[in-house]
């Protein structure tokens, strides 16, 4: 790409530019879309900047540059289950995390550690180097005792010990970057940070790089209609609900309608079976993990995109990025009611009664037989993403943080004690 002269406010006193380094565990960069978008837009303001993350499909080399960003990735173990996985899966990344830390800091160098969770860990690695005057930036994505609660049901030793990662994450951070107000309003109770200290930069998607591509009929596999559906496939996603609601709309002799399911996760054969189980696999297209085209081909196709996440206390303070993306397309919307989706979307989705997979169906349908009111919707979703939400409005609110870092008006640097 051309080079872009480094503006005078991004040079370090030694004259070089400022230099960050982005740590995330659980997806591969630039598959993380975020971690790019805030990637990108510290490097078009003149920032160096390096990235250590998993390898992940697609993304087997261990180091390249992307548009002038070096990224090191690491081999990472299956996502844990129990606790023994999980000891497996974040000793092994903290590992490759730490020694990749001391090769780039040998090399490019860093001044900030961007550290984005999960897990609530990384404030160990950072942590080593805060006596050699490196900062250190949370990046808040998920909500990690709530989202270990959401796995197994219940509160126990591996909760607390959560819990007490995510208090010394937020001890130790010169500020903490928020993905929406609810996230903001823990990191100022829970994390007990100054409010001065905390950031919201949501996750908009960059509206010149999502856009819509013609329909591709056949993915609706001979079907009327198409619902869409792209994300993790994890228990607390909640695709098990969608399972039953097409397996009730089959059984009110609904079979004009077929989902589209893009997206890997370690649930995905479980919520296969269990298609199989209710007689409705056929009813479903499980892509898996895929590519940017194909992804964009299903939702362009889809007459209504879904969100299934169950209300629960991580998914109604959350702000998910399929929600973005629906909009960013023009897509109307169902999901279950909860805080933070009903304030990204507001109009442009109906809203089904928490966890209850026949009123989630029936919502589908509603829309479905409505075709002025999707349209309403989606235009109502599009012009919000341009208006507010787009990463465009978020760009200034990223760059606004690391002026902060970098001038020390974060006040004093905080004190793990």
């Amino acid at each position: 790409m051309t080079s872009v002269p480094v503006p005078a406010t991004m040079v370090a006193p030694d004259g070089r530019p400022r230099r960050v380094l982005m740590i995330v565990e659980n997806l591969p960069v630039p598959f993380d879309r975020r971690v790019w978008m805030e990637a990108t837009t510290l490097r078009d303001a003149g920032y160096s900047v390096s990235i250590i993350c998993p390898e992940g499909k697609g993304y087997p080399r261990g180091h390249e540059v992307l548009d002038d960003i070096h990224i090191h990735r690491h081999p990472l173990p299956t996502e844990g289950n129990g606790l023994f996985g999980y000891l497996l899966e974040y000793g092994t990344a903290l590992s490759w995390e730490l020694a990749l830390a001391l090769k780039i800091q040998f090399t490019r160098g860093f001044d900030v550690i961007h550290a984005c969770n999960p897990p609530d860990l990384i404030f160990l690695v950072a942590m080593l180097f805060r006596p050699f005057g490196k900062k250190f930036v949370f990046d808040h994505h998920d909500l990690c005792p709530e989202l270990l609660e959401t796995k197994f049901g219940k509160r126990g030793l591996q909760h607390r010990a959560m819990v007490i990662a995510e208090r010394l994450t937020f001890a130790l951070a010169t500020l903490s970057i928020a993905t929406n107000e609810s996230y903001r309003r823990i990191a100022i109770e829970r994390g007990r940070m100054r409010p001065e200290r905390v950031f919201v930069v949501r996750s908009g998607p960059d509206l010149r790089k999502i856009k819509p591509v013609p329909p591709q009929l056949d993915l609706k596999k001979g079907r009327r209609f198409l619902v869409g559906y792209v994300g993790v496939i994890g228990k607390q996603e909640g695709l098990d609900l969608l399972v039953e609601s097409a397996a009730w709309l089959k059984g009110q002799g609904r079979d004009d309608i077929h989902f589209g399911i893009v997206g890997g996760g370690p649930e995905l054969p479980m919520i296969e079976a269990y298609a199989a189980q209710l007689g409705v696999a056929d009813a479903f297209t499980f892509t898996g993990r895929a590519s940017d085209d194909v992804l964009m081909a299903m939702l362009s196709t889809a007459d209504v995109c879904v969100n299934p996440d169950r209300v629960d206390t991580m998914n109604t303070l959350s702000t998910m990025n399929k929600i973005m993306e629906y909009m960013a397309l023009g897509k109307p919307i169902v999901q279950f009611d909860v805080i933070e989706g009903r304030f990204s979307a507001l109009e442009a989705s109906a809203y089904a009664k928490p966890n209850d997979p026949v009123d989630f169906a029936q919502k589908i349908v509603e829309l479905l037989e409505d075709p002025d009111r999707r349209a309403a919707m989606g235009a109502f979703g599009l012009q919000r993403m341009r208006d507010s939400l787009s990463w465009e409005h978020e760009r200034p609110k990223l760059l606004a943080a690391y002026d902060m870092v970098f001038a020390g008006t974060a006040a004093t640097e905080p004190s793990i004690a």
